[in-house]
């Protein structure tokens, strides 16, 4: 009980201070299996993904995350495995745990991922090449659908080292699911998917 109303007060409060708008421009907020895969600019970005899910979509919908940023502290581990529910990944390179096959597992039992394939907090106006992750999990669970999503202004809402936003509104922008292409390269993939989010990206002056 406790779980839910934290959750709820999250959802209030990031939407509140954002104004975060959800724009669905390439598909709709349906009952699928998804991955969710977007632009990552500050430890907010999932928080403002799953707050603007319905609440259908956000009560099966788990944020990827970092074990080394989310597990230090009572409160932020208590956040993420309570609240969030999130699929912790350890990226070091001496990981004992299969980080494709956890998330593999957890759509195989029904639920979609908010997923950051850049792998880390970009600071940039511009996308970072994309971790290997996506395509391999692509590949595992080929009946799910890719969803890109485009964050504008929460790196500006949320700097570095900040932990409440500054008000400032945010747009979501959900585009169409990626296509799936027999026997693509991964390279060939990775580039294809960052080209269609960077495309949901707004046209800078």
């Amino acid at each position: 009980m406790l779980d839910a109303l934290i959750a709820s007060t999250i959802c209030v409060f990031a939407k509140l201070v954002t104004g975060v708008r959800a724009l669905w421009v390439g598909c709709g907020p349906d009952d699928k299996r998804r991955v969710y895969f977007a632009n990552h600019r500050s430890h907010g970005d999932f928080v403002l993904i799953w707050a603007s899910l319905p609440g259908s979509l956000r009560a099966r919908t788990r944020p990827v995350a970092g074990s080394d940023y989310w597990l230090k502290g009572g409160m932020r581990r208590y956040i993420i495995n309570r609240v969030f529910r999130g699929v912790l990944i350890d990226r070091n390179a001496g990981r004992d745990a299969d980080p494709i096959g956890v998330m593999a597992g957890v759509l195989g039992g029904g639920e979609s991922l908010i997923l950051f394939p850049e792998g880390t907090r970009n600071l940039g106006d511009d996308l970072l090449p994309f971790k290997s992750g996506l395509f391999f999990l692509a590949q595992a669970r080929p009946e799910v659908e890719l969803v890109p999503v485009w964050i504008e202004n929460l790196g500006r809402a949320m700097p570095k080292g900040s932990l409440i936003p500054i008000p400032l509104l945010c747009t979501l922008t959900f585009g169409q699911p990626l296509d799936r292409v027999a026997d693509e390269p991964k390279e060939a993939f990775l580039q294809r998917a960052r080209a269609a989010l960077l495309a949901l990206a707004p046209e800078q002056d």
